[in-house]
């Protein structure tokens, strides 16, 4: 973070800009992966799917957040899930500057640096602090994503962006926020997150409370999804409905 302006930055499509730090991380990661499990395969954002498809997938994220990276805005991270099958089995988020280790396994429950992690228990919108995202390859919703925004200020305390899907996702699950939603995900920003959020007491589905479908090779396509608890997150997939904004995918 301190030769940014020394970086190789390419865009990858408009708005969507990769360094060569996201690059050489994912690289990192993969060989330590490939030590331990040579015949898994490999999705990662910046390599996309490597090796033979199979049971196994580990879905990486080297950088996420990396626009403020990019700003020397201080709120990123890494995202490593183990996918079986499509569906998340093992999982952590790693925020280097604040020191944060973020983990859970399927029926384990979830962690943050050792310490039994739970959702909110806010049973409705009122008071409710949100989170969202603005992802560039869904810009030409942004007025049906800023009039559910409206929507749901109306009891809502208030609704953050903070420019990581993974670290939202994180937050709900220990708490510090009480429900996120966000359209144009891919699985490399959500896999570990969805099970932190699973483990941690809570609910993740997609704009009409349905399934959120597979989360290795098979679904890299952009999928919209909405988490918190049970009742915070039925709630808030309500609000998405009722504004229009699930209408329009």
């Amino acid at each position: 973070m301190n030769k940014l302006d020394a970086l190789n930055i390419v865009e990858k499509e408009r708005m969507d800009y990769a360094s060569e730090v996201d690059g050489l991380a994912e690289e990192a990661i993969v060989k330590e992966l490939k030590r331990a499990n040579p015949d898994y395969a490999v999705l990662g954002e910046e390599g996309g799917a490597q090796g033979k498809k199979g049971r196994f997938t580990w879905v990486i994220d080297p950088l996420d957040g990396t626009s403020n990276y990019l700003h020397g805005i201080p709120h990123w991270c890494v995202s490593i899930a183990l996918v079986e099958n499509g569906e998340p089995q093992h999982a952590v988020i790693f925020d280097p500057l604040r020191n944060e280790l973020f983990t859970a396994s399927k029926g384990a429950g979830a962690v943050l640096n050792d310490k039994r992690i739970r959702v909110t228990e806010r049973k409705d919108l009122t008071g409710a602090m949100l989170i969202t995202g603005f992802p560039p390859r869904e810009r030409e919703r942004v007025g049906a994503h800023l009039d559910c925004v409206r929507e749901l200020l109306r009891d809502a305390e208030d609704i953050r962006r903070t420019g990581s899907a993974a670290l939202d996702l994180a937050y709900v699950a220990c708490g510090r926020v009480d429900g996120y939603f966000e359209a144009g995900v891919k699985p490399w920003d959500i896999a570990a997150g969805v099970l932190l959020v699973r483990e941690a007491g809570g609910r993740v589905t997609d704009f009409r409370g349905a399934a959120t479908g597979p989360m290795d090779q098979r679904g890299i396509l952009g999928r919209h999804l909405v988490a918190g608890n049970l009742k915070l997150s039925e709630a808030l997939q309500k609000g998405i409905v009722n504004s229009g904004y699930a209408a329009a995918f």
